[in-house]
């Protein structure tokens, strides 16, 4: 097992292919993570309830109900790794899917050690985004402050907003590399993204959001076209 693997890790598979659900379970099983298969929709939101994973790998074509409508369920009330393993080749699906929270998008057939990667690449991200020792820190920028151990981020008027893991650790990126032009790559840990090129523009979009108030309104977050995006403001940590 790869020192990248988190050990034991649970990953729910929601697939009513039987023979797909076996290829996804003995690949993750022979990685060293644990796994329960769900046919439905119904039958994984259900689960939930009782215990959520760590990931999930979800199939859009379900036969209960579609898969994007899990993916809104699912984002409105828990906050976990998400990957999307789909046989739809429109790229309408993959920008829907990754705009509803979705960590990343796979198209099958797919090779076992791409689904690993991807699976790895995810779950790192779920990982506390600082150390426990460090996990008060406070950065503040343009009139705001976010609190890297809580993922809180408030407004120049004191107004708390708690930001999704995937919008944290984005924001914490630019904010450990402020006025440095930061390539997508980078943004997304090092994965590739040649195939999911808006993804990352899709998530800087939604923090953009979170700042529409006060002067600056989100501009401080600058897209250098060709090159990523940039931090254009001063960080002050305490």
């Amino acid at each position: 097992m790869s020192p990248m693997d988190k050990p034991g890790a649970m990953i729910h598979i929601v697939e009513d292919d039987a023979r797909v659900a076996q290829l996804i379970g003995e690949t993750l099983h022979r990685f060293g993570y644990q796994y329960l298969v769900f046919s439905s929709g119904g039958d994984f939101l259900r689960q939930l309830r009782i215990s959520p994973p760590e990931l999930c790998i979800l199939d859009l074509g379900l036969p209960d109900m579609d898969g994007m409508e899990v993916l809104q369920q699912l984002r409105s009330r828990h906050r976990f790794g998400l990957l999307i393993a789909s046989g739809r080749v429109d790229t309408h699906d993959r920008v829907m899917g990754l705009e509803l929270g979705a960590d990343d998008y796979v198209l099958k057939p797919f090779e076992p050690r791409e689904l690993i990667a991807r699976v790895r690449s995810i779950l790192r991200r779920y990982q506390p985004v600082v150390p426990a020792t460090d996990g008060q820190r406070v950065a503040h920028f343009a009139g705001w402050c976010f609190e890297c151990g809580s993922n809180v981020l408030i407004s120049p008027t004191g107004e708390r907003t708690s930001l999704s893991l995937a919008e944290a650790q984005l924001l914490l990126t630019l904010l450990e590399r402020p006025n440095q032009i930061l390539s997508r790559e980078q943004l997304l840990n090092g994965r590739d993204v040649s195939a999911l090129d808006r993804s990352i523009d899709l998530r800087v979009s939604r923090l953009r959001k979170r700042f529409e108030q006060g002067a600056l309104d989100g501009k401080f977050i600058k897209t250098v076209y060709g090159a990523g995006y940039l931090l254009a403001t001063t960080v002050r940590w305490a």
